[in-house]
């Protein structure tokens, strides 16, 4: 297998959120892969931490990430990133939260595009973030790329989770989600997630709310509509190295859902 694969990770979507938006692409995304509206984050339920879950596919008692500071870890374990570049793909990242840009380490990307959302508005830097990808995609097309839209959080934050400008925040993303998706879909396995979920204007806890998060795979080796099995974020890394028909490193913890 040797597929070209995008991820997309919308901050901070909860599972039930995508429908209940009201943004009729959310319903149209589940009919498009294989879905689960029930896979699980890890604890703490926090972005930076979840994150090096999914592109280290251990948990943070092992990675060692425990909040949203990055301090290096005493015993590394190979990221996602690095296991394809070792294997001669090429990865690209567009986010707007800055603290992502440990997640890699230096030489592993070919395209790093960054833009602040705290300074642009995350609405205006979700807008960027696809913007910039749709244009390096469609041009250099890399074997792997990460997309990630940070402005559901934020609002999150300010406004409550499942208020009405979550919602609108929701809806702006799986805008965004949608020209990704429309544009790269017969190119690419395309997988949209989130790092976790929150309840009124906070997550980080082991509640429902917070650890569920949506997980979407769309691609030739996926069933449009079925649901997915028992899934964790964790599952991710190595789910991305088998579609790149790349071995997991020995250490990930996770499994592929393939």
């Amino acid at each position: 297998m040797n597929r070209k694969v995008l991820l997309i990770l919308v901050d901070g979507l909860r599972p039930d959120a995508i429908t209940t938006c009201q943004n009729p692409y959310g319903a149209k995304l589940l009919t498009l892969g294989s879905y689960s509206l029930e896979a699980e984050t890890v604890y703490p339920s926090v972005t930076l931490p979840c994150h090096m879950s999914l592109f280290h596919s251990v948990t943070p008692d092992r990675h060692g990430i425990l909040t949203n500071t990055y301090v290096p870890v005493s015993r590394p374990v190979r990221g996602l990133c690095e296991q394809l570049s070792a294997a001669g793909r090429t990865c690209a990242f567009f986010y707007n939260w800055e603290e992502l840009r440990d997640l890699s380490r230096p030489s592993s990307l070919a395209c790093s595009f960054y833009v602040s959302g705290s300074v642009c508005g995350y609405e205006r830097a979700n807008e960027m973030v696809t913007e910039s990808a749709l244009s390096y995609i469609a041009g250099e097309k890399p074997d792997f790329a990460f997309v990630y839209l940070g402005c559901t959080d934020e609002v999150g934050h300010a406004h409550g989770w499942m208020s009405d400008e979550y919602y609108h925040a929701c809806s702006q993303s799986l805008d965004e989600v949608g020209r990704l998706v429309e544009c790269f879909g017969k190119e690419y396995s395309i997988i949209v997630t989130a790092d976790h979920g929150g309840h009124g204007r906070d997550h980080g806890t082991k509640m429902t709310e917070d650890m569920l998060i949506p997980l979407i795979c769309i691609g030739p080796d996926f069933r449009p509509g079925a649901e997915l099995p028992k899934a964790n974020i964790c599952d991710i890394a190595p789910t991305i190295a088998a579609l790149e028909g790349v071995a997991s490193d020995r250490d990930w913890e996770g499994r592929s859902l393939l």
